[in-house]
């Protein structure tokens, strides 16, 4: 495995909320760890938003907004025909998967920062995402 590719797997747990990636090539294990708490909190979100997100207008001091942490594809449902893991309006608790990103094989549960209500949601579904994109807004 050469060093450029080392470093890209690197940056992308550096930037994602992956704690660990091993990964073999041609007999080489390389196994990265970060020990650093990350969470989509931790991402602004960016001023121009790629995707739409839909919902009503609530107050920003009472409100989070959950951003992907990292570049790859969204997915807002366990599986195909599935439903999604929630909608507007749903009551969320703290922890509860909200969205899957699948970035270079990996899948990265996007969980809820915090317990409230689902007031903007994407419509971004099976589709890229960029690092900070908006993908949710929770009112406590």
């Amino acid at each position: 495995m050469d060093l450029e590719k080392i470093k890209t797997l690197i940056d992308f747990v550096g930037r994602s909320n992956v704690t660990e990636l091993s990964v073999a090539e041609k007999g080489t294990t390389v196994r990265i760890f970060r020990t650093r708490d990350h969470s989509a909190a931790d991402t602004p979100a960016p001023q121009a938003q790629r995707g739409e997100a839909l919902g009503v207008p609530t107050d920003n001091a009472t409100s989070h907004t959950v951003s992907a942490p990292v570049f790859g594809v969204l997915h807002r449902t366990p599986a195909p025909d599935e439903p999604p893991f929630v909608k507007m309006g749903d009551t969320v608790e703290e922890g509860q998967t909200l969205f899957i990103i699948e970035a270079m094989k990996v899948f990265n549960r996007i969980t809820a920062p915090r317990a409230g209500r689902i007031t903007k949601l994407t419509d971004i579904d099976g589709a890229e995402v960029e690092t900070g994109d908006t993908l949710a807004e929770i009112a406590a």
